[in-house]
Order: structure tokens, then C-alpha cells, then sequence
């Protein structure tokens, strides 16, 4: 019953997995775009912000929401998303699927403290840089469909580190 509740809701795609949202915090430094990057809370891994849908929120918003949360930054949200992922959510009481949209957020503020500070790591990158820190091989084809002929080949820029 939970199960058909949550799809009628759109919080479950039809096949199972959960609905989750994202953002890819995204700025213009020196002529080029960088990347925001925080780090996951259990395992450290570089990922973009992400998290389940708020019940009284957009989709958009629920992708703002998280990269405030996450990664202390706020700015303007496309109106649609860049693509979406399947991954997987480890959970103590056992794995589950789920479906990531992700929503490009150009950051306009940059804050000095957030909700999660404490929890995660944040990291500017340029786009090769955020194609090799990000290990899930969905996330890094729906920055690689934003980022399209924009990314420059071989801009490795390190970035600014803040937050580390």
C-alpha cells in the first residue's frame, strides 16, 4: 500500500526506485565553468548534492534545497533538469534503487556556513577534474550532457577548495 501511495505521489518512478533530485552548482571563474562538488557523508565520495523529495516543494526546488543543505550555496535553478541517473542507496535495513534528476544551479552566494558543514567536504572543480573525482558513471554522463561542446578538453584547473 506505502509502495502505490508513494508512486501515485511521484515519488517512485514505476519500476521501484526512488525518486531522488539533485543539483550541479555551477560558476563562471577566469572564462571558465567550475563545478561544485561535496563530499558524501558515509563513504566520502565526490558527488554532487542530491536527496529525496519535500512533500510541499517542486522538483527544483527540492534540488535547491539540498545544495543549501549540502554545499552552502544558493542560486538560480533551470527551470528543467539536465538529465537524470539510476544508482543505488545503501541502507542499513538493505540496498534500495533510485533515480536521480539533476538540475543545474548557477550559484549566486557562496555561504561561509550551512546545515551539513560539519558532515561534508565541498570542492570547486573544472569539468575534467569533476569527470575523474566523480566515480558513479550516471552522474558524470548527465555533467558531461550539461556541460556539452561548452567543456574544454584538458581543463584541469584544480579550482578553489573552499570548505576543505
Amino acid at each position: 500500500m506505502l509502495t502505490m501511495l508513494r508512486r501515485i505521489l511521484g515519488l517512485l518512478p514505476h519500476d521501484g526506485a526512488v525518486s531522488q533530485f539533485g543539483a550541479i552548482p555551477w560558476r563562471e571563474r577566469g572564462g571558465k565553468r567550475e563545478f561544485l562538488l561535496v563530499t558524501s557523508r558515509r563513504t566520502g565520495r565526490w558527488i554532487f548534492p542530491k536527496g529525496g523529495r519535500i512533500a510541499w516543494l517542486s522538483a527544483r526546488d527540492c534540488a535547491a534545497q539540498e545544495a543549501y543543505e549540502e554545499a552552502g550555496v544558493e542560486g538560480l535553478v533551470a527551470q528543467v533538469p539536465a538529465g537524470s541517473y539510476r544508482s543505488v542507496k545503501v541502507r542499513p535495513e538493505g540496498n534500495q534503487d533510485i533515480e536521480v534528476e539533476m538540475y543545474p544551479l548557477e550559484v549566486e552566494v557562496e555561504l561561509d556556513d550551512w546545515p551539513e558543514k560539519k558532515q561534508r567536504r565541498r570542492r570547486w572543480a573544472g569539468f575534467d577534474e569533476a569527470c575523474i573525482l566523480i566515480s558513479d558513471a550516471g552522474l558524470v554522463k548527465v555533467l558531461r550532457d550539461f556541460a556539452g561542446a561548452e567543456a574544454e578538453p584538458g581543463d584541469r584547473d584544480a579550482g578553489d577548495q573552499s570548505g576543505d
